[in-house]
Formats: structure tokens, sequence, C-alpha cells
């Protein structure tokens, strides 16, 4: 079966959580649209928001302006996912 563009950016924004944040592939995959990240994940904290941002560029090879970025794509993992999809939609 082959991924869709949707899947692919689910699929590669859990990896990158995963070895970013330590979480593990486990943890990452239990990840729902709700779940909360930033000032919920220990791991999240604002140093992995810059690395995460720079690795989001790198491994779905889009560009993510700085004034793009607001502290609400942080909140769920859902609203980050939307975030990545739509740099990959244009």
């Amino acid at each position: 079966m082959t991924e869709t563009p949707a899947t692919a950016a689910d699929t590669t924004l859990r990896a990158l959580l995963a070895d970013i944040l330590g979480l593990g592939e486990e943890r990452a995959a239990e990840l729902t649209p709700d779940s909360g990240l930033f000032g919920e994940l220990p791991e999240f904290d604002s140093m992995a928001v810059a690395t995460v941002l720079t690795e989001m560029e790198d491994r779905l090879g889009i560009i993510i302006d700085d004034d793009e970025v607001e502290g609400e794509i942080f909140e769920t993992y859902g609203k980050l996912l939307a975030f990545a999809q739509s740099k990959l939609n244009g």
C-alpha cells in the first residue's frame, strides 16, 4: 500500500518527534490529534521547538518562515501535523 502525502507527513512527523524528543517509537505512535505537546510533554521545551522546526524543514523538504511560527502550532500533535501538511500542500 502506497503512503498518501498526508500519511507520509504523519509518519515523518512521528519519527521526527521520537528522535528529537527521545520519545521512542511506541510513545510517538500513541500520539493522537489531541495529544498535548509544548507544556504537556516535559521533553518538548523551548530548545526542542527550534530543533523540531529545523528537522521538519529537512525531513519534509519545506521552508518555514519565522513569521509563520506561532505558539498554537505546538499545542497539540494535530495542530503540528496540520501545519506540516499545509506547508506540504503549498
